[in-house]
Formats: structure tokens, sequence, C-alpha cells
């Protein structure tokens, strides 16, 4: 699949924290626009404080795994 935005490199604290947390699978088997939107969203913010809520918010999602960006998500693909 060809991503219409811009692709954004995985910062690596994001890395670090999926690895922590054993969710690098569970983030891989999301679609590509998903995991895109996920890294420009954490990454974004100019405040720390920021970057990690969204980043827990990202954690948590994948570990619930029904839900993107606070939506019910079925776990369809691209």
């Amino acid at each position: 699949m060809v991503l219409k935005r811009p692709l954004h490199p995985m910062p690596a604290f994001v890395r670090d924290a999926l690895e922590e947390d054993g969710l690098m699978a569970s983030y891989d088997a999301r679609p590509a626009y998903q995991r895109n939107d996920y890294l420009r969203w954490i990454a974004s913010p100019a405040l720390e404080q920021t970057r990690r809520k969204r980043l827990d918010q990202m954690l948590d999602e994948l570990k619930r795994g029904d839900v993107y960006m606070n939506m019910k998500w079925n776990g369809g693909t691209d």
C-alpha cells in the first residue's frame, strides 16, 4: 500500500516503549496508515508531557486491540 501522507520515521523513544511493553507485533499488525498516523501524532507536540501522554494512549490502544485514536476499530486491513 502506498500512503498518501508523508512517511514518518519511528522515534527511538517510541520503539523503546513498544519493545519494553512487548507490543511491537501488535503495532506491526496495524495498517500502514495507522502506524504512520500514530508516529506523526506522537512526535509532533513541542512538550514532552504531551508526547508521553499520546504514546501512553497508543500503547493502551494496542493492548486493547479494538481501538484506534479513541475510535472503535474492528481490525480491518489497509
